[in-house]
């Protein structure tokens, strides 16, 4: 159900628009000449974001993380929701699908459209901070488990939508890093607006530590289940080893000949079984020596 709130301030009017309809769109469109093209682009799901300026007014497109903890999501839309900015001097137009609570939360007077537009712009950027806690716990947790060797607790699966996520969000903050820059603010609002740019900044070095990290834990969990197989086909090896020329001598004794003189020696049973335990010290030796076990 759409819902519309608008509010009027000193110098300007806020109109806050959520789960609009199509028809709806085209009045506001029509009412303050407002591109349709763009009016599209609000409505389009999963769209990056994005800064045109235009004659009359600018039009922006940024987004806020919705995802929830240890949620299996790969993609811009199912981590994040839109909110599509159309602004100038004495009118702020927003307009969005989902309902965010900070938008809720906006109280009190502002002095102008710009106040307002950094106060909900740096609300989205804080909505990444939280995800970033949850993924570098998240990176200690598993590279903790994976140098303790506790592979039975660790999921590969869970190892790649770490990865991409982390990947995401890190490209996400660069777009809207580069959309906030285009935004010419007034005298009054610069100071906080680089204050926005420098909370994007330092989200984008924390989710690049997270990413490099999560590529690095694969590696090496991938690396250390790849030595784990190969140990395990070592044992195999050796095993082999040992047992293959005592097959050998087994399967030669067990052929059904009748010119076998050693079968009817007295102690030829036991000459073989003495010959078997000498074959497997000498090949225990070798092993050693090469320090293969």
């Amino acid at each position: 159900m759409h819902n519309v709130k608008e509010t009027r301030y000193s110098h300007f009017t806020w109109t806050d628009i959520t789960s609009p309809h199509k028809d709806q769109l085209i009045e506001l469109a029509n009412e303050n000449h407002l591109n349709y093209l763009q009016v599209y682009d609000s409505l389009e799901h999963g769209h990056l974001p994005k800064f045109e300026k235009m004659a009359e007014y600018n039009f922006m497109i940024l987004r806020a993380y919705t995802g929830k903890k240890n949620e299996r999501k790969s993609t811009v839309s199912e981590l994040s929701n839109k909110i599509a900015f159309f602004y100038k001097d004495d009118k702020l137009i927003t307009v969005h699908k989902a309902a965010f609570e900070f938008i809720a939360q906006i109280e009190g007077d502002y002095k102008s459209v710009y106040h307002l537009l950094i106060r909900i712009i740096g609300d989205m950027i804080d909505s990444f901070v939280e995800p970033s806690e949850w993924h570098s716990d998240k990176i200690d947790q598993i590279e903790k488990v994976i140098f303790l060797r506790d592979y039975a607790r660790i999921s590969l699966e869970e190892l790649y939508f770490q990865k991409s996520q982390t990947r995401i969000i890190k490209k996400l903050m660069q777009i809207t890093l580069d959309v906030v820059n285009k935004i010419v603010p007034d005298k009054g609002t610069a100071a906080e607006l680089e204050d926005v740019k420098d909370q994007i900044n330092r989200l984008i070095l924390i989710y690049d530590e997270a990413v490099e990290d999560a590529n690095n834990l694969m590696s090496t969990y991938l690396g250390l289940t790849a030595s784990k197989s190969n140990d395990v086909m070592k044992l195999l090896t050796i095993f082999s080893a040992f047992f293959l020329p005592l097959t050998f001598i087994v399967g030669l004794y067990g052929m059904n000949f009748i010119h076998m003189p050693e079968l009817h020696w007295k102690f030829g049973y036991l000459y073989v079984v003495l010959l078997m335990v000498v074959i497997s010290l000498v090949i225990w030796y070798w092993f050693k020596r090469k320090k293969i076990i």
